[in-house]
């Protein structure tokens, strides 16, 4: 029998630390990765490994899915094989026995997950279009300014070469064609 656990954080900045901090385990998995699916390398290296008498460890519900048809599936699939799944946080424990309460509070957990993802989805959706709508900049910052840009406008129509000026500018060909198409003179 094998103690296994899993983390998950949403982006790569997070650190799983906080979660299953005060505990040893035979082998760990973690992915930085959204749990709006289960194709994360972390959770298909876990669900690969893991064994008949072996216990998962997650720290809460929405560590492993925030989809209730993803959590069901993966629960179900594991306490199949024989493994049981230890959420901390909820303290609830899945071992495949006839439990309503424990699959009742799963449901409703997933489920709240779920629809706080859809909230964040929402807000963010809500968000960007905000910002487009007041002309706010959105992505990563423009490499050439306009005047940049008009330079090098200029100094083409003098013969210079793109990728002469790409390396006079230090950026890439692309970056030159794709902001010369995307900002008009």
């Amino acid at each position: 029998m094998a103690n296994v656990s899993y983390r998950r954080v949403s982006s790569i900045d997070q650190k799983t630390d906080r979660q299953l901090d005060d505990l040893t385990f035979d082998k760990e998995f973690s992915d930085k990765a959204s749990a709006g699916t289960t194709n994360r390398p972390g959770l298909t290296a876990c669900l690969e490994y893991i064994r008949e008498g072996d216990i998962l460890h997650v720290h809460s519900i929405d560590r492993l899915c925030r989809n209730l048809a993803d959590l069901q599936g993966v629960v179900t699939d594991l306490t199949g094989k024989g493994i049981t799944v230890h959420f901390h946080k909820e303290n609830l424990i899945f071992t495949g026995e006839k439990n309503p309460m424990n699959n009742l509070m799963m449901q409703l957990l997933g489920a709240v997950a779920e629809f706080e993802k859809a909230l964040i989805n929402e807000r963010q959706r809500e968000g960007i279009a905000k910002a487009k709508a007041d002309g706010k900049h959105l992505g990563r910052a423009a490499k050439l300014s306009a005047e940049n840009l008009q330079f090098i406008r200029n100094r083409l129509k003098e013969g210079e070469t793109i990728a002469y000026l790409a390396d006079d500018f230090g950026v890439s060909r692309q970056t030159i064609y794709q902001s010369l198409k995307r900002v008009q003179p």
